[in-house]
């Protein structure tokens, strides 16, 4: 009986001991433990928040004993930068739900991922692009699929990005130069805290000396959230209305009429149609900010298609750009390794040893939910907490290995956990923002282990194993 066969058969009693063991051993670790090298005062300035797609780099980190106080870092920001000192870190290797030497638990991974016929490896928005190339590396070496999260958050934007091209700008210039915001399908409120005081709304431009009183705010939203709540417009739609509101708003401002059927698909009033127009041809820079509502409703990319060819037309009037609202840190990070890599940007297959490109088909989720995967290796991504219940379920009766930070739903589906290290905190990385521009995110303390510097380290070491093993087994 081969490895994959018995671990299929006793699989439902690995899964119940994981789940009774892991998060006691993990919880065993003191504090005190996860400190150890990080005793005394640190104060590191401009530290690069690697968090969300914004990557603020003007945080201010203050390590004293086992305390960390950050300054300008948002709720959610501070939350990650507490995680450094936090007493339920995973700080050794697990296997089987048992505490497991580094190497050994290495060599583990590597049998589970070499045995399987079509694995697949998922590179997290949480880690450097270091590591996503190591991970590209193994995927091309095992012929299996590479993933991220844009195929279950942008990939429509990415992909309506292919077919249309986008009239992008900087954070900086947005900063500097608009006067209009537009945030489709977006609620920077609570998913970006900093957004609206730093990139939008609330901060003084070098051309745009009076700030939030030299800026106007359009949201569109189907709800009144807190960012619609501020707005100077907004446009309530209904769901899944957007394509219609948008080849609208094109009609009008191309100075056609528009059909009144309009009004009743979208909700949204003629008179409502016409001020947003009038804003838009009124302003001398704009911006429309793409959200997760505009990509995940009806319609999937043509939505994020029509918005930028919708930008496109702006252009005739005044200056406009369109950006989409990232939410992991290093979301386009992925995007950009793969593409300069293998020509595309996510859902890439490397079965016949050259990649292919086919989202809905190499696409994560439908990869996992159609039986195709036998093995999943996933970096900084809690795959149990994110993907849909079927998926999950799927990945109960595959080998899993996970790099991981801190215990959750994937610690509980994963056969081999490898101690993830946070990059731009503990080890330097390099992030792309939402604006596609990369930053270089500085380290200001080490690993709370010795074992590996950095997840492109454990990726490589498991790179290096694995290649080892192949070699041998071609050599017999």
């Amino acid at each position: 009986m081969n490895q994959l066969s018995l671990i299929s058969e006793v699989r439902p009693a690995i899964k119940e001991v994981i789940r009774l063991e892991v998060s006691q051993l993990i919880s065993n670790v003191s504090k005190v433990e996860t400190v150890k090298a990080k005793q005394g005062k640190v104060k590191c300035t401009d530290v690069t928040c690697t968090v969300c797609g914004m990557s603020c780099d003007d945080i201010e980190v203050l390590m004293a004993n086992d305390e960390i106080t950050t300054k300008n870092a948002c709720t959610i920001g501070d939350a990650r930068f507490q995680v450094l000192l936090s007493h339920d870190r995973i700080v050794y290797p697990v296997v089987y739900g048992e505490r497991q030497e580094w190497m050994r638990a290495v060599e583990t991974a590597a049998d589970m991922l070499i045995k399987a016929k079509r694995p697949l490896i998922f590179l997290g928005g949480e880690t450097s692009t270091e590591a996503m190339a190591a991970g590209i590396e193994i995927a091309e070496l095992l012929g299996g699929l590479v993933d991220g999260n844009s195929s279950i958050c942008h990939g429509p934007t990415i992909m309506g990005l292919q077919n249309t091209g986008q009239v992008g700008c900087t954070l900086g210039e947005c900063r500097n130069r608009s006067d209009l915001s537009i945030y489709w399908g977006c609620n920077p409120s609570e998913s970006h805290p900093r957004h609206l005081s730093r990139h939008s709304m609330y901060n003084r431009g070098f051309f745009v000396e009076q700030g939030s009183r030299g800026r106007k705010m359009i949201v569109v939203d189907s709800r009144l959230s807190s960012t619609a709540a501020l707005a100077d417009l907004h446009v309530q739609i209904k769901p899944g209305s957007d394509y219609e509101l948008l080849d609208a708003l094109m009609v009008a401002l191309r100075g056609e009429e528009v059909n009144e059927a309009v009004e009743k698909v979208t909700g949204v009033s003629m008179d409502t149609i016409d001020k947003l127009v009038d804003m838009v041809k009124a302003c001398k820079f704009g911006v429309i900010w793409m959200g997760l509502g505009i990509a995940s409703t009806r319609g999937k990319s043509h939505n994020p298609a029509i918005a930028m060819r919708l930008a496109q037309l702006c252009n005739d009037y005044t200056k406009f750009v369109i950006l989409a609202n990232r939410v992991e840190c290093n979301d386009a990070g992925l995007n950009q390794v793969l593409t300069w890599t293998t020509g595309f940007p996510f859902a890439v297959d490397f079965s016949r040893g050259y990649p292919r490109y086919q989202p809905g088909e190499y696409t994560c989720v439908d990869a996992i939910c159609r039986g195709e995967v036998d093995a999943v290796l996933s970096i900084s991504a809690d795959l149990g907490g994110h993907l849909p219940k079927k998926a999950v379920e799927r990945l109960m009766n595959v080998p899993v290995v996970s790099i991981e930070v801190s215990p959750g739903p994937q610690a509980f589906v994963s056969d081999v956990i490898l101690p993830g290290v946070i990059d731009g905190m503990e080890c330097d990385g390099t992030f792309y923002r939402m604006d596609n521009v990369p930053i270089r995110a500085r380290s200001f303390t080490e690993p709370p282990f010795e074992f590996t510097k950095s997840n492109e380290d454990t990726l490589r070491m498991l790179l290096k194993v694995i290649k080892q093993k192949k070699e041998d087994m071609e050599g017999r």
